[in-house]
């Protein structure tokens, strides 16, 4: 990626990507190692992550992992295997999530507990494994994967958005506390964007079909978002191009969150 004499380039940086099968997660696997990066790529989808290690244009560049991230031996065993396998750990992206539309009335308290558990004790057990492997490596930079839902709120997504709201404000905590120690961590905010784990949610709003006739009105670039146009936000935070910020909610919205 260039742009006015800038060129991202992430040799010799190591990270873990969660929810590396599919969608967003795939898209930052795929464009960290093109940009030179190593990575440990983990998910509870063997086939999808073995599936995203394959489209890598330097496949040997990829650690493929199985593991839920609300179970901390599976985290650290992430961490783990970046310091094993590559030597450090420079890069953290938490972006394993699930969605599951519904009200505070209508949605179970067993799928409440288990959206916090993958949306917010996830992102808690990455940034409490991966912060001392930084700190070992010299410093580093935490992405955790929020939503315009850490910022406002939408119709049946209640679970969902205090999951992303909790991101949020535990990466601007994680950025206060290590802010002096070499460990940035910043969030990333995405609009509407054409990932499988929207499509039980566009259900709730008539269909996929649905929703993109619709998205001009909500959405004012008036499409979905890429998931490699995400990728792209974590490409620079990754790179020392950000080292000046931390703390931050980066969004990526197509304008959403300004109407």
């Amino acid at each position: 990626m260039t742009g006015e004499g800038y060129q991202i380039d992430l040799r010799g940086k190591v990270a873990v990507v969660t929810g590396a099968a599919s969608g967003i997660g795939r898209a930052i696997t795929r464009a960290y190692v093109a940009a030179g990066a190593k990575v440990v790529a983990l998910d509870i989808d063997d086939a999808g992550v073995r599936r995203t290690a394959e489209l890598c244009t330097a496949p040997g560049s990829v650690a493929v992992l199985h593991g839920d991230v609300s179970d901390p031996v599976d985290v650290a065993g992430a961490v783990a295997l970046a310091e094993d396998h590559f030597g450090a750990l420079t890069t953290m992206v938490n972006n394993a999530a699930i969605s599951i539309p519904g009200n505070v009335v209508e949605t179970s308290v067993e799928d409440f507990d288990r959206t916090l558990a993958v949306n917010l004790r996830g992102v808690f057990l990455g940034c409490k494994y991966a912060i001392p492997a930084m700190l070992r490596a010299g410093g580093g930079s935490v992405i955790n994967m929020g939503s315009v839902n850490s910022l406002i709120a939408e119709p049946v997504l209640s679970s969902y958005a205090a999951s992303k709201g909790g991101v949020l404000m535990l990466t601007r905590s994680v950025a206060r506390d290590y802010a002096t120690s070499g460990v940035r961590c910043n969030c990333i905010c995405p609009g509407w964007v054409d990932t499988p784990i929207n499509l039980a949610h566009a259900e709730r709003m008539g269909g996929i079909e649905q929703v993109r006739r619709d998205l001009p009105n909500w959405q004012p670039i008036g499409r979905e978002g890429r998931p490699e146009e995400i990728a792209a936000t974590a490409l620079f935070l990754a790179s020392d191009l950000s080292s000046f910020i931390t703390g931050s909610a980066l969004v990526a919205d197509g304008g959403m969150t300004a109407m």
